[in-house]
Order: C-alpha cells, then sequence, then structure tokens
C-alpha cells in the first residue's frame, strides 16, 4: 500500500508484562446481517463457512440483542454503554423544528469504548463505518473517539460522498484520504481488511489491541459487485443474488482476518466477537427478507422493535476460554460489551454503563442478569410519513417482550418462550404486566435533544433531504 500508518504509540498505564498476558479483543459487526443469515443460525442457501467454523469453535448467543434496530442508535449504544433509552442518539435523525431533520453527532465529549481501552494501554484501531459523526467536526469521528488509527467513510459533499466510483476512505482525520474504487476488490469489505492487516503489521506485538472492524455488508446501498459469477447459477433476483454474494464474500474476509491473527501468533490470546448492528434490512422494491428467511421465525426487520429488529447473532470465540461448540440463550446486548472489555483490560467499569459484564458467562462462571432490556426509536422523516411520530419502544423482561408502537397505541405482549414470532399479543391476559411495562417505558429513559418522548407525528420531508443510513 501507498499510504503510511499513522498512530501513536501511548505511554503505557501497566506494566509490559502484565499488558502481555492481557486479552487483545478483535470486534466484528456486520451491517444490517439478519438473524437467520449465517449458516450457525439455521440459514441453508447463503454459505458462511469461516463464520460457523467460528461458532463451532466458539460459544453461539441465542438471545443476544443490538443497541437498537438501525444504525447510528445501536452503534451509539455500543460505543458509551448506555441503553437505547438512555444514550443520546436515538435514531439515524433528530427533529429539531420547521421540518429539519439532522443527524445527530456521538458529543465530542463523550466517552467511549476506544477511550477506554486506549487509557488502558491499549493500541486501538477503527476501520470501516462509523455513522456517529458530524463530518465537520473531526473530534466526533472515530479519531476523536480514542482509536490511534482510524480508518472511516464520510458521505458529505465536502468529503466526495456517495460518489459510485470512486469513494473514500479517510484515514486519522481528514488530513489523508485514499480514494478507490470498490469494483476493483471484492466488495467494500475487502479493501477495508487491507487497511486492517496494515494496523495489525505495524503495531507494537508487546501490547495488547483492540481492532474494532465494521464491515459494509450486506447494507443495501453497495452498488455491483466486481465478482458476477457467485450465486449466479441459482436463477435468483439480481437484488437478491447480490445479497448473499456480500454476506459470504463479508465472510471471506472474517476468514482472512483471522488467518493474519493466527500467522502472527496472537489468535490464542485474542477474544473475537461477531455480531450486526440491527437485523435484517429490506425495503419496497430492494431485498426481500423472506427470499432468504433472513429473520428465520422472528417478526420485522431494521427499524422493528419487534426481535427481527434488535435480535442479532453473537458469537464469541477465545481458544482455551471460551469452550468450544457451546451455545448460551443469556439475554444481553450491546450495553454489556463495555463493561466486558473493562474487566478484559482490567480497568473500572464506567459509571455511564447500563451493561453488566459477560465475562463470567464466557468463562464458565457464574452470571449476573439483566431484570429488563428496553429499547426507544425514533424514525426519520427523511424520506417517509411517521404515523404515531414514528416513535417506537420495547421492553424485554424473562420471558416476556411488551412493544407499543407510539405512546397513544396500545402495549402488545408477548411470551418469547411460546411465541418467539410475537404473534398472539396477550396484553389482555396480563393487564398488572401491561401496567408495570408501560411505566418502564415512560421512566426509564432520559431526555435528549432532537428525540422528543413520543416523537413528532405526521411529518414528511422530499427525497432530496435523503440521506443514507
Amino acid at each position: 500500500m501507498r499510504w503510511i500508518l499513522l498512530f501513536v504509540l501511548m505511554p503505557l498505564s501497566v506494566g509490559i508484562q502484565a499488558q502481555q498476558t492481557r486479552a487483545n479483543i478483535v470486534f466484528l459487526l456486520a451491517d444490517d446481517l439478519g438473524y437467520n443469515e449465517l449458516g450457525s443460525y439455521g440459514q441453508t442457501v447463503i454459505q458462511t463457512p469461516e463464520l460457523d467454523r467460528l461458532a463451532a469453535q466458539g460459544m453461539r448467543f441465542t438471545d443476544f440483542y443490538a443497541g437498537n434496530a438501525v444504525c447510528s442508535p445501536a452503534r451509539a449504544v455500543l460505543l458509551t454503554g448506555k441503553s437505547a433509552a438512555n444514550v443520546a442518539i436515538r435514531g439515524n435523525a433528530g427533529f429539531f423544528g420547521n421540518d429539519r431533520w439532522e443527524g445527530v453527532a456521538l458529543d465530542r465529549d463523550e466517552f467511549t469504548l476506544g477511550e477506554m481501552l486506549k487509557g488502558a494501554g491499549y493500541q486501538t484501531a477503527f476501520v470501516g463505518k462509523w455513522h456517529l459523526d458530524n463530518p465537520d467536526d473531526v473530534e466526533t469521528w472515530a479519531w476523536g473517539h480514542g482509536f490511534d488509527y482510524a480508518v472511516q467513510e464520510q458521505w458529505s459533499a465536502r468529503f466526495g460522498g456517495r460518489e459510485f466510483p470512486p469513494q473514500r476512505l479517510w484515514v486519522n482525520g481528514d488530513q489523508e484520504f485514499v480514494p478507490y474504487d470498490y469494483r476493483q476488490y471484492d466488495g467494500k469489505d475487502h479493501f477495508r481488511t487491507d487497511f486492517a492487516i496494515e494496523f495489525l503489521d505495524a503495531m507494537d506485538r508487546e501490547r495488547p489491541f483492540f481492532l474494532f472492524m465494521s464491515y459494509r455488508a450486506p447494507h443495501s446501498f453497495e452498488g455491483p459487485l466486481r465478482d458476477t459469477d457467485l450465486y449466479a447459477d441459482r436463477g435468483w433476483p439480481e437484488i437478491e443474488r447480490v445479497h448473499a454474494a456480500k454476506i459470504t464474500l463479508l465472510d471471506r474476509q472474517v476468514g482472512r482476518l483471522l488467518n493474519k491473527l493466527e500467522e502472527m501468533g496472537v489468535l490464542d490470546n485474542t477474544l473475537v466477537l461477531f455480531t450486526s448492528d440491527n437485523g435484517a434490512h429490506f425495503a419496497a422494491g430492494g431485498h426481500d427478507l423472506e427470499f432468504f428467511d433472513s429473520n428465520g421465525a422472528l417478526r420485522g426487520g431494521k427499524r422493528d422493535l419487534y426481535e427481527g429488529g434488535v435480535r442479532v447473532p453473537l458469537i464469541a470465540y477465545w481458544p482455551g476460554r471460551v469452550e468450544a461448540g457451546t451455545t448460551t440463550g443469556h439475554i444481553s446486548a450491546f450495553q454489556d460489551l463495555m463493561p466486558t472489555f473493562a474487566d478484559i483490560a482490567g480497568v473500572e467499569t464506567p459509571e455511564q454503563t447500563d451493561g453488566i459484564s459477560i465475562l463470567p458467562l464466557l468463562l464458565g462462571e457464574e452470571q449476573r442478569e439483566h431484570e429488563v432490556l428496553n429499547w426507544e426509536i425514533q424514525l426519520s422523516g427523511w424520506f417517509q410519513t411517521l404515523p404515531d411520530g414514528g416513535f417506537r419502544q420495547s421492553a424485554r423482561m424473562g420471558e416476556w417482550k411488551a412493544v407499543r408502537y407510539g405512546v397513544d397505541s396500545p402495549t402488545e405482549l408477548y411470551n418469547l418462550d411460546q411465541d418467539i414470532s410475537e404473534s398472539s399479543d396477550v396484553a389482555d391476559d396480563h393487564p398488572e404486566l401491561v401496567q408495570r411495562m408501560n411505566r418502564l417505558f415512560e421512566s426509564a429513559r432520559t431526555e435528549t435533544p432532537g428525540f422528543p418522548y413520543g416523537g413528532v407525528v405526521q411529518h414528511h420531508l422530499s427525497q432530496d433531504r435523503y440521506q443514507a443510513e
């Protein structure tokens, strides 16, 4: 590669010997991958051999949840450890009056996973989709939030966003960018994995590292693929062939990265986690989530607070620490990753988090459980009308799941142990539980600018205000 890897080796906060014994962390995040789109989760058509192998050698979570049902708020939960109803970002855009919808950046003062691990002496790298920034404020980029090495895309016109081709990846802020035509690669994630490998080659082998790979597949806005042969013999509509191909090509890049870690001799001391930022995407005229049974028995998909929008795969692999071939039904979510990583790094869990460390579970020890998980989302009015203000809430309490689309709408109640598809509303049979859930919807949250409680009813803006999600 013709660019130079630039990241600062920070002063050590603990001794070298202690640092060498702490596990590395590799976090792999797919974009809009459905619960049933991996072979290890039930997919029978799309091929994912590398991730299936990872699941067979590690732990598979059946009841793991994304931070939210769409990109920005889900990632905000992940980076801050705050729940969907407490984090500042509750949708891909907030409403600020006068028909003005805007993307909301992660505040430059917000404390993140990157800053926590960097302060613990880890070398930190972020590669891929950030989706939490103000394009004109680098302090809100990954580079400004604790990542020594940060490579990310930008959609703003100032940065050449949404040009096909070329596209650009920005390296360590806005002073250096790398233009590329992704059609010369096996998808965007091929090119991005090149950056991850360069980071691994240049880092200090005597110190632990945190690598956050934020992939782009199988998100819908990708354009054509270089590989026109993959699944070409199936007779599928082209949009479905491309969808399946993106997942298989992503799987290959995961395998490529794991092979690199193994060649370096660091894989045995590395926790690898793979998950998705929300449930499977679908849209009129686009990919049909039923074509490959992308969410299996789960109801809904991206933007829904039914299970199909927020329940996602999680695979945990850690040789010699996580028992191979295990499956857990432990109920956990994105906010649990910050305290988990804090435990692994040997630092105090930040007070801000609503999560519970799952390190005991990974190590086969007694695990504390959540009493409740809750979500709220504000749909944007960039390109759609918003019935009931586009405001949605849900909560899970043990086997019970409550869903409310609009604060004036009745609360639905489902028993997930008996009805994972959320097809039979039993709210009338459990009025006291419904009241409890409603109180939780109203009280277990904080106010945040741009996302008023209950949403903004029936706002509609024209297509030219659309921004990629």
